[in-house]
């Protein structure tokens, strides 16, 4: 289709031998297609990613879009181990008590009070013996 589609990028006509095609409906010169946050290129080396029409590298995408945690608010990386509470996630080591700086681990009752988790000592024994794990503090 070269001579027919228009590039996503600079919205001029592709007639280039080659064109890319990121998803069904958009198409770019070969050249064009980079970073929207970087400027990088994107071809067949280097993973793509979309949002809004703009095309963005794996880290950037990652760093603008990707799932932060609740406490460092840094970006995970795909080998990161992670601990929840309610929907908030936490990198391991940043899954600690905001009170006593305690690491809490899988198994240990904690409290959620806004953004901090606080261990049982800090929190107090959970109201009526219900289970502590991520509930609102008393």
């Amino acid at each position: 289709r070269p001579g027919l589609a228009l590039c996503s990028g600079c919205g001029g006509r592709i007639q280039d031998p080659f064109l890319l095609r990121v998803s069904p409906d958009l198409e770019w010169h070969v050249a064009c297609l980079k970073c929207a946050e970087c400027g990088q290129p994107l071809d067949e080396t280097c993973t793509c990613f979309l949002r809004d029409g703009k095309a963005y590298c794996k880290r950037d995408y990652s760093r603008l879009f990707g799932i932060k945690c609740a406490q460092c608010r840094a970006a995970f990386s795909s080998s990161d181990l992670v601990m929840r509470a309610r929907d908030h996630v936490y990198h391991l080591e940043c899954f600690r008590c905001a009170a006593c700086g305690r690491q809490l681990l899988p198994g240990d009752q904690f409290c959620l009070r806004e953004r901090d988790l606080l261990c049982r000592a800090d929190h107090g024994p959970p109201p009526d013996g219900a289970a502590a794990r991520g509930q609102p503090c008393p």
